[in-house]
């Protein structure tokens, strides 16, 4: 008997078929911060109104699904590894087996 994995079975781990746990967490906080600004910033016009939906923005702009990656928290989070960490890469050639430190050929 062999059973078939749909490809996106990874999905009903997620809360809404979409979300991690975090990526709520993220999208409350913006809700909130938002709300508070929108009742306790007076006043109108258009900076006034950017800086009222600044968390909310923010917060849509982090948990927005990336093709290949989660969402564009991820994908800054994947990108900030690969710039940071050190990278080498050593030229093996192609008939060089390596043993260890030292390299020796066949």
């Amino acid at each position: 008997m062999d059973y078939l994995i749909p490809a996106n079975s990874k999905k009903g781990q997620l809360y809404f078929n979409l979300f991690k746990g975090i990526d709520l967490v993220i999208l409350l906080v913006g809700g909130l911060l938002t709300t508070l600004t929108l009742f306790l910033i007076e006043g109108e016009g258009v900076v006034l109104i950017i800086l009222k939906l600044f968390p909310i923005m923010t917060s849509l702009f982090l948990v927005f699904p990336v093709a290949y990656y989660h969402n564009v928290r991820v994908f800054i989070k994947e990108m900030y590894i690969y710039l940071t960490n050190k990278r080498r890469y050593d030229w093996k050639g192609w008939c060089v087996r390596s043993v260890g430190n030292e390299t020796r050929s066949n």
